[in-house]
């Protein structure tokens, strides 16, 4: 069995197709997205119409609650205004049918694997989808995150960021970000993208499982160059992010 796990790709079309293009290469039997779909990036309509074209499970990120229920933006701490701006200009180019669709998305989701198990998706942790789970998160703070859950096989995002962590037993995936994987996620620090796309592959058979992290550059002159409406906000911040490769 081959479960390709993808997250976070924020409206990057051009990256969600490099990756797709991969995965097709490795005989993957099903895919899981963990959330954070369609904002930031300058193609939110078309990023969820070749999601639902996959057809796969999806779980629901903060973005898709931000979406769903933009009044949670303004109680937003901390977050500049070009940011709730954008994540409300995301919002506007959805159809209700493509709002309906993020609205389906689930909390959790248990993905079947060989050996009778599963693995266990979220976005953030299982509490909350704006938690961060790092590989230096403290253990016992840890433990209040996945609030009791156990599973040999745990899988969120949320942090852009590829990280495989033992924790308890249990072995923590995070895929890392498809549209906009970032270097280092610091306080106070400026984000600076990497130029290519991430996602994992689990691998389980023979009694064996196997974790696959991987990186596809996507051809960064279409991720420059995406088609952009005249009202996306943040066309030069867009640009900027991407042109120091």
């Amino acid at each position: 069995m081959r479960v390709a796990i993808i997250a976070d790709i924020h409206g990057n079309l051009v990256a969600l197709e490099a990756v797709l293009a991969d995965i097709k290469k490795r005989g993957v039997d099903k895919i899981v997205c963990l959330g954070d779909v369609a904002t930031i990036g300058p193609q939110p309509r078309e990023t969820i119409a070749r999601l639902r074209d996959i057809g796969c499970r999806c779980v629901m990120g903060n973005h898709e609650s931000w979406m769903l229920d933009p009044s949670l933006l303004d109680g937003l701490e901390g977050a500049p205004d070009w940011f709730v701006n954008l994540i409300r200009w995301s919002t506007q180019q959805l159809t209700r049918d493509d709002l309906e669709y993020l609205g389906r998305f689930q909390s959790t989701i248990d993905i079947p694997v060989d050996m009778g198990k599963s693995i266990f998706c979220f976005h953030g942790s299982p509490r909350s989808n704006e938690h961060s789970i790092y590989p230096a998160t403290p253990p016992g703070e840890l433990n209040k995150m996945l609030a009791g859950h156990r599973s040999l096989f745990m899988a969120g995002a949320h942090t852009h960021a590829q990280m495989l962590r033992q924790h308890e037993g249990i072995l923590i995936i995070n895929p890392g970000s498809v549209g906009i994987p970032f270097e280092q996620r610091l306080p106070n620090k400026p984000l600076r993208f990497l130029p290519w796309a991430e996602y994992a592959i689990v691998h389980s058979g023979d009694g064996t499982v196997n974790v696959d992290l991987r990186r596809i550059g996507p051809d960064l002159a279409q991720v420059l160059n995406a088609p952009m409406d005249p009202t996306y906000p943040a066309r030069e911040v867009w640009r900027k992010n991407w042109k120091g490769y």
